[in-house]
């Protein structure tokens, strides 16, 4: 895969030549093009290998309040003047919408390396020879291997006649592991810009090491338990936090956190900010409306600091809108573990937890969630594992789970399917719901 990306000049003729056609009173113009690759493996063997090319423009246009979008993936002048046409008839057609707000006027934005050369220009058998040594662990442990490695680069622009205008190139690369034995599993995923900095070795020999270790799974009753967190399970449990930041849920009284700004909602040595230029993360110096990311402090010491306020609720309550988290970083100011199994160590009895699946709320209000364990659930008994253990569902809330944290590392790379990427640490709880034991 070679590097075609459409330039930031060809973005700007495509913002230029549909600026200067349209009829409506403000005009608003989204671009990307993106090409990846996927290779997919299964039953220790490759089973997929695609490439494929995204590009798209969408157009939004507004006659005073009445609003309208299209969107195509043709680039050529006459298929964007179509566009732009039909997103005027729609327009045209809509009811008034009172939360429209204009394109925003020129803004600044900080400059983030965000395009790896390498990335964008592996080929599939660049790709495969990275992949090879992967099925040829699971193989050498009578493991069958299933998973990922995908490459992709991407361009971006917007821009408005208001004077708005953004263009960025980025990139980034996905692994992903489960290695599945007889009665076991152990999983592995991340996300980064740079296909080289994926760990994809150190992380094979993890998952395949979980699978290993968690064979002929023990059952122990359900209960509240001492649970040490890995970061993909932090993540998990954690998430829902971070979208309960919307300043308009909590101004409507709907959000878990209304009530509680400026007073402490976790333990007092929880910190959460957003950080889109961090080399290990995959933020990007503008939002889709072309308002700026840049670093911001959500809960200070376990206060909740900072709402997510998009421009319509920010004009109704007189604060400068924000961006949602993009890039997070959970943090913890106590004493830090320099391990996973530095925490291990440190628990009489609990139980390791490597991720969480098919989290759903179970109750908004308290942020109350419900989820499976999944790839590595373990028993720790005088600061060793023991053993592995049949998987369990929980039933927790964040916001009572987290007020008090006994331990953590520093914070780590975790991405899963349900999150994404962050940065988090393990934590330790001394207080957990394991509702119920799964029967696999």
């Amino acid at each position: 895969m070679t590097n075609d990306l459409a330039s930031q000049r060809r973005f700007d003729q495509i913002a230029e030549k549909l600026l200067a056609a349209s009829r409506a009173d403000d005009t608003f113009v989204s671009f990307s093009d993106e090409q990846s690759a996927t290779l997919r493996f299964a039953n220790n063997q490759v089973v997929q290998n695609v490439s494929i090319r995204r590009p798209s423009v969408s157009v939004r246009v507004a006659f005073g309040q009445r609003v309208g979008s299209a969107a195509t993936n043709q680039l050529n002048g006459a298929s964007l003047i179509v566009t732009l046409r039909r997103a005027e008839e729609l327009a045209a057609l809509a009811p008034e919408d009172p939360e429209f707000m204009p394109a925003l006027p020129k803004q600044g934005y900080d400059a983030f390396h965000r395009y790896v050369k390498a990335t964008a220009n592996a080929r599939p058998i660049h790709i495969a020879k990275r992949t090879a040594p992967v099925i040829d662990l699971c193989e050498q442990h009578a493991m069958q291997g299933a998973g990922i490695l995908t490459n992709s680069s991407r361009a971006t622009g917007v821009a408005a006649a208001s004077g708005l205008h953004a263009y960025d190139q980025s990139t980034s690369a996905t692994f992903s592991l489960t290695a599945t034995a007889d009665d076991s599993t152990g999983w592995t995923m991340n996300k980064h810009r740079d296909l080289n900095r994926l760990g994809i070795k150190d992380r094979t020999r993890v998952a395949v090491d979980k699978a290993i270790l968690s064979k002929k799974p023990r059952e122990i009753e359900p209960g509240h338990y001492t649970v040490i967190l890995e970061p993909s399970a932090t993540a998990g449990v954690f998430g829902p936090v971070l979208w309960s930041l919307g300043a308009k849920s909590y101004h409507k009284g709907t959000s878990a956190l209304a009530g509680k700004l400026g007073t402490a909602v976790v333990d007092t040595r929880i910190n959460l900010r957003s950080q889109p230029d961090h080399p290990d993360l995959l933020g990007a110096p503008f939002a889709r409306d072309g308002m700026p990311h840049r670093r911001q402090t959500w809960i200070e010491n376990g206060v909740l600091r900072q709402l997510q306020f998009d421009r319509f609720t920010a004009k109704e309550h007189g604060q400068e809108p924000t961006p949602w988290p993009s890039a997070p970083v959970l943090s913890y100011s106590g004493q830090t573990a320099a391990s996973v199994d530095e925490l291990v160590s440190q628990t009489e009895r609990g139980v390791l937890i490597t991720n969480f699946w098919y989290i759903r709320y179970v109750n908004p209000t308290d942020l109350t969630l419900t989820g499976m364990t999944r790839d590595g659930t373990f028993l720790v008994e005088d600061g060793k594992i023991v053993a592995g253990l049949r998987n369990f569902r929980f039933h927790d809330s964040p916001l009572r789970a987290f007020q008090q944290v006994d331990a953590a590392t520093a914070p780590m790379e975790s991405t899963t399917l349900e999150r994404g990427k962050m940065l988090l640490p393990a934590v330790k709880l001394p207080d957990f719901n394991l509702s119920s034991v799964t029967k696999f």
